[in-house]
């Protein structure tokens, strides 16, 4: 046989075998979500996105296969990018080609938000609370924030009511932001910059970040989603936590305010932003910012909040991210709803195997199931020992020699989570175990990191580097493991939320409730990567965040839905429904935790919120704004001070004179025994907001020290909205007062007699201060 002969036959066999794989591979397909660069330069010369799209899939197949049968959707609103049957050889090409952001398998899941509202019950149907509230339609939610980027899916105004005709705000225009940015859904949009910007140290911080209402930092844009996002099908974060994205409130409306800054969040800005939102008409305001305690007439969020309230405004807080240590919550004053932070049972595993076949539990959404190179088992390196930080892997103190092509063990603190990874990638790390220290102890929070990468609480951290001190070569692999729900305890207290007893004011128990702030997925802008370092190329319509500032929005969300199901409730009447059907126990019926040991009154307040409750709570313990003023008076607070917080001129002589024995009617009772005293009586009214012709029964579990009494024990509403009142002496036991600090807790509940309908629960906590 000659050459040509050879080669012919060659040619020929390879075509046959080419042809075979091709079958082999179409017996093979499975389905995948191609996300491309949102502003991908290789668009321009196409007409229309799917073209753009299909393109994709023109350089990666064979000239004979037809591209359009391959491609399912081509999506540009839940994300921008396409989804279509490949082969594995045929994504590994298509991976490398320029502006494909990520790739990610088609996966099967329930219809479900990620994640929070089927958590909290939330769901459609004929009955329940988005049914009873029409899903908020009517209110209107405030957010404070960083702004908001307006192009995203969750702020579509598709099927949302006209907007409500009491609003009287505004479109602010500014920088790359026009009127036409808001909508049904999205329906006002202001910034507030002078304060920061006579503030700022740097002239040139200005010019970082859009001059307008657009969202330069994604955190305002995520609260404002979590709150009232409208629903976004198909939503993730580069495939973890798939489902259903959606606010708690998806038919009620936003209005924006952006009042925090690259320098931070200034009280004039603040100030000003919460008169704008009185003057606009919004129901619900939510500030997911603040500081540390501060006396009610030096906190401008206090007074401006104050001045809400008196406009039948609801204002809610973050409690702050200063824990575990105590008396560390902020916003604490009692027209304010103070909101703590807990934890979701939704994980995304990330596993460190070691080499000697041991595992330890990280968690991590990078999405490494999708890169060969993240599960390649590699050397571990933690430099420790040098001056120049290298065991919390700032920059600068990697050297790539020591680092090239390995994990790096990196311990938190000092710089952002992120960041070190970021650090680790440009020093030539080819992936990094983030390590919990003591301050952190087991606490899982999730980041989409830019390089393979997983978190490991502290004891999983002091079992790795026993391994790597007692090991020549010490190598793993990380593997990761997607979206898991359902097999953890949940809810319990995050560790980072700020605690109590308030400082400020310790007769009122703060925070006043817990809600999701752990891991939360929801809307980003545009112009970051899901990290939000400038480094990160990627993008992505969706991130995890966590914090009380992600916990504050849960909360604004569902006082948005009392507020549509019962227009006429003042804010201090949807106080009481969320904290006195808030949740003490986890989806196991056990107690929630804080950390390993059961939660108490100073980390949870009355429990962890319960929204099918809360719309319905049958009693509301209301407050008039003037019962303020007199708990103000009781407190210890001079005239000006409570003309500074109020604007009220008042004699507090005058006042406590007329009001002798006054106890500010708040869901939860917090009693101090001062200076040796052993008794003390404190009152309260309930209203009736159930049916007529109501039975309740008191029933108490005193606080460890005291004996409990209360007067009467039954209270019988004839009719709906009468008010009832009832009293509680609390009379501490012998021994109790020689102690310098100390505290118990316990809690009452008025119990309906209808086969416990309702169930109205007060947490009670005694502290001895001698």
């Amino acid at each position: 046989m000659d050459f040509n002969s050879q080669m012919l036959l060659l040619s020929t066999l390879f075509l046959c075998f080419l042809s075979l794989q091709v079958q082999a591979d179409t017996s093979t397909l499975q389905t995948y979500l191609i996300q491309l660069h949102p502003q991908g330069l290789t668009s321009s010369p196409f007409y229309s996105k799917r073209q753009w799209h299909l393109s994709f899939l023109e350089q990666t197949l064979s000239a004979e296969e037809d591209s359009s049968s391959r491609l399912l959707y081509s999506y540009s609103n839940a994300m921008e990018g396409f989804a279509a049957q490949l082969s594995e050889t045929e994504l590994e090409y298509l991976k490398k080609l320029p502006d494909v952001v990520a790739v990610r398998a088609d996966r099967k899941y329930e219809i479900q938000t990620t994640y929070s509202p089927k958590f909290l019950g939330l769901s459609l149907g004929t009955q329940g609370v988005w049914f009873n509230s029409s899903m908020g339609e009517g209110a209107i939610v405030g957010v404070l924030d960083t702004g908001v980027w307006p192009e995203s899916p969750s702020f579509s105004d598709s099927r949302m009511p006209p907007i409500p005709q009491k609003w009287r705000g505004a479109c602010q225009e500014g920088q790359d932001f026009n009127s036409s940015n808001c909508n049904k859904k999205l329906i006002g949009a202001k910034f507030f910059i002078k304060g920061h910007h006579v503030a700022s140290s740097q002239p040139s911080d200005v010019d970082q970040e859009y001059v307008s209402p657009r969202d330069s930092h994604g955190h305002g844009t995520h609260t404002s989603s979590t709150a009232a996002g409208a629903s976004v099908a198909e939503a993730s974060v580069f495939g973890n936590g798939a489902g259903v994205a959606q606010g708690m409130a998806p038919r009620a409306h936003i209005a924006v305010y952006k009042v925090c800054w690259f320098s931070g969040c200034y009280s004039s800005d603040i100030v000003a932003a919460m008169d704008a939102a009185i003057r606009d008409g919004v129901d619900i305001l939510s500030l997911s910012l603040g500081g540390f305690p501060l006396p009610f007439f030096d906190d401008s969020i206090a007074i401006g909040s104050f001045r809400a309230m008196q406009h039948g405004i609801s204002v809610n807080c973050a409690a702050g991210n200063n824990g575990p240590i105590q008396s560390s919550v902020a916003n604490v004053a009692p027209w304010i709803t103070t909101i703590g932070a807990s934890t979701l049972d939704r994980r995304f595993p990330a596993i460190v195997r070691l080499r000697n076949g041991e595992f330890i539990y990280g968690e991590s959404m990078y999405p490494g199931n999708k890169f060969k190179h993240a599960t390649k088992e590699l050397e571990v390196v933690y430099l420790t020992g040098g001056q120049m930080g290298g065991e919390l892997c700032l920059k600068g103190s990697l050297p790539r020699e020591q680092v090239e092509g390995k994990i790096v063990l990196c311990d938190r603190g000092v710089n952002g989570r992120s960041e070190k990874g970021q650090i680790v990638k440009e020093s030539g790390g080819a992936a990094m175990i983030l390590a919990n220290t003591e301050i952190n102890l087991e606490e899982d929070l999730v980041d989409v990191h830019v390089l393979p990468a997983t978190l490991i609480g502290f004891a999983e951290a002091n079992r790795l580097k026993a391994y790597m001190n007692t090991t020549s070569n010490p190598k793993a692999r990380i593997q990761f493991g997607g979206t898991v729900i359902g097999r953890s305890r949940a809810p319990s207290v995050a560790q980072f939320s700020s605690r109590g007893p308030s400082l400020t004011n310790p007769s009122t128990l703060k925070p006043d409730v817990i809600a999701p702030g752990v891991n939360i997925i929801a809307a980003w802008p545009q112009n970051l990567g899901p990290t939000g370092l400038p480094e990160d190329s990627r993008r992505s319509n969706f991130t995890v965040m966590s914090g009380t500032s992600m916990a504050c929005p849960h909360v604004s969300g569902i006082a948005a839905l009392i507020h549509s199901a019962h227009p006429k409730w003042t804010a201090a009447a949807i106080k009481s429904a969320i904290m006195t059907t808030a949740e003490v126990t986890d989806h196991y019926g056990k107690p929630i935790l804080d950390g390993s040991k059961p939660a108490g009154v100073f980390a949870m307040g009355a429990g962890h919120i319960n929204p099918t409750k809360a719309i319905d709570p049958g009693l509301v313990y209301d407050i008039k704004p003037y019962e303020y003023v007199i708990h103000l008076c009781a407190l210890g607070y001079t005239h000006s001070e409570i003309f500074i917080i109020t604007h009220m001129n008042v004699s507090c002589h005058k006042v406590l004179q007329m009001n002798k024995g006054f106890s500010l009617n708040y869901p939860s009772m917090s009693v101090v025994f001062k200076h040796k005293t052993t008794s003390k009586a404190i009152s309260r009214r309930l209203t009736n907001v159930g049916s007529p012709n109501s039975i309740y029964s008191v029933e108490v579990t005193a606080p460890k020290g005291v004996q409990v009494r209360v007067k009467p024990r039954r209270l019988v509403f004839k009719y709906v909205n009468q008010s009832l009142n009832y009293k509680v002496w609390f009379m501490s036991e012998k021994g109790k007062e020689g102690r310098k600090v100390s505290s118990s807790e316990g809690h009452l509940t008025w119990v309906h007699s209808e086969n416990g309908k309702y169930k109205v629960r007060s947490p009670m906590v005694v502290t001895w201060k001698n």
